[in-house]
């Protein structure tokens, strides 16, 4: 007997349908075709435990199985279920009538468990997009998957629940998830606040006006001075999600197997902190069945680069191209996948091998050239890339054993949610710019124009600092975010001159030692 079942192939963030064929006749032989891997094919041998233990037989017939469409590589364990109840159904142990209203994935262990998987947020979306009735899928991933509406998901946990629903001998629970209230409800907390950090009031400045404007920066300052400290709290006040923003980032996650069991919507930013150690390939992803790397899984969020000059030369010049398009493609033989990966790069480094240099009571003890040298192992290319350049000086003892808390991130995080406010009734009619980083020259030309006051202050800044284009452009980028953030609608002489002063390794002297 012939019949049909249905599951999903994921490719990047999206899914593609894939139809089981299962064909039980007279012989003996066992028969997967269509492109499965190694994984796949080992699925004979645990679908067969399941169901012994579960009082099922396998049928003693000649099985075939054809996983169409053929062109596409069936990959993992989550075909397990869905060829289970194909072949209970050609065997007409299962009644095979509403087979095809369903999307059936999920792993099987020896005793008839079925087990997590990844990418269910994908497949709950095919499914829909597909008129689906619904889906049918491993008890731990239904939250993740009930995001999606207008899809009935139904979480199990052991292969006879399924056998039983689809001979009507039990009904399953419907996942039902509120969105919006479970979205809502996680917006506010965060585990690390600004109002632990004690003074540094111009680098929070600069902080405050990164996340305002979605821009890249970079902190330069001696060990101890709160870099990291102070990085690891810019989701705090980052603006929150949108729902839209968040179904993309959580889809990218759940590709990566990276969201956790009992999880529905991602409901705060990612910060992706990657050691110096990292590979190119895990940094933008790839692999031989291709996967999310770390740019990506910093989508829509922050991705931290701690003491960025001992980061591989390959590994930052591979970010170039990603910090540009905000996407990146991964090319293979047979396909291509592309990921998207707009984040904000947020680096910091010490000034030169000792680590301080220019420190206001420790000698520099590098050699001559040192400082330059440490700094040239990041290229021209990428800190052209950074729109912010800020120097970092220890806290006084004065400021640390003050008892005052500092301002807290709510504070800040309301002035960024206005400027971004601000950035959105600007760029409402222009598809995919939502933040003044993402300004394209032609947007820059529009609506950054500078007064003949601030037109001098510039060429000043490019004749003195002798800067690129590149750091022209976004120069004006970060002065229209000040400009937002002091609520005005032109960009003033001020506002340029604090955007220039964010450009601190620019400047030829910088590490010249004196």
């Amino acid at each position: 007997m012939l019949v049909k079942v249905f599951g999903a192939a994921v490719q990047g963030i999206s899914a593609n349908l894939i139809t089981i064929e299962v064909n039980c006749s007279k012989g003996i032989k066992f028969m997967l075709v269509g492109l499965p891997d190694a994984s796949v094919k080992e699925s004979h041998e645990r679908i067969v435990s399941a169901l012994q233990v579960n009082g099922y037989k396998f049928p003693r017939q000649q099985v075939v199985i054809n996983m169409s469409p053929a062109d596409i590589r069936k990959e993992g364990t989550a075909y397990d279920l869905p060829l289970a109840i194909g072949i209970l159904a050609a065997s007409d142990s299962i009644s095979n009538q509403e087979l095809e209203n369903y999307i059936i994935m999920g792993e099987l262990s020896l005793d008839g468990s079925i087990l997590p998987i990844k990418g269910v947020l994908p497949i709950a979306i095919k499914a829909r997009e597909l008129g689906f009735k619904g889906i049918i899928l491993p008890a731990k991933n239904a939250k993740e998957a009930a995001v999606v509406n207008n899809l009935d998901v139904y979480g199990v946990n052991k292969i006879n629940e399924v056998v039983d629903f689809f001979n009507k001998k039990n009904d399953l629970d419907k996942t039902t998830v509120d969105t919006r209230a479970e979205f809502n409800n996680a917006q506010q907390s965060f585990e690390f606040d600004f109002s632990d950090v004690k003074g540094q009031e111009n680098v929070k400045r600069a902080l405050e006006v990164a996340a305002a404007g979605g821009h890249n920066l970079i902190m330069i300052g001696p060990p101890g001075a709160g870099k990291s400290m102070m990085a690891k709290r810019m989701p705090s006040i980052l603006p929150p999600f949108t729902l839209h923003e968040a179904l993309e980032t959580t889809k990218i996650h759940s590709v990566a197997g990276k969201i956790g069991n009992e999880t529905s919507l991602m409901s705060r930013r990612p910060f992706r902190s990657p050691h110096h150690t990292i590979s190119d390939v895990a940094l933008v992803g790839g692999g031989a069945y291709p996967q999310p790397g770390e740019i990506s899984l910093a989508h829509n969020g922050v991705l931290f680069l701690d003491e960025l000059p001992e980061f591989g030369r390959s590994v930052l010049e591979v970010m170039r191209q990603p910090l540009e398009d905000r996407k990146i493609s991964i090319s293979r033989s047979r396909f291509t996948v592309e990921y998207p990966a707009s984040f904000m790069l947020v680096s910091s480094m010490n000034p030169c091998p000792c680590g301080y240099y220019n420190h206001p009571e420790k000698e520099c003890v590098c050699a001559n050239g040192a400082v330059q040298k440490y700094l040239n192992k990041i290229s021209g290319p990428l800190l052209d890339r950074i729109d912010i350049h800020i120097e970092i000086i220890p806290v006084p003892f004065e400021k640390i054993s003050d008892k005052q808390p500092a301002e807290a991130s709510s504070a800040i995080r309301e002035r960024v949610i206005k400027a971004r406010e601000r950035q959105a009734l600007r760029f409402k009619n222009e598809d995919g710019i939502y933040c003044n980083a993402q300004m394209t020259p032609k947007l820059l030309t529009k609506y950054t124009s500078p007064d003949n006051t601030g037109l001098n202050l510039l060429k000043t800044a490019m004749n003195t600092f002798n800067l690129s284009a590149r750091a022209y452009d976004r120069i004006l980028k970060v002065s229209r975010t000040i400009a937002d953030l002091d609520n005005s609608e032109q960009v003033q002489s001020k506002h340029l001159a604090e955007a220039i002063n964010y450009r601190n390794l620019d400047r030829e002297s910088w590490a010249t030692k004196s």
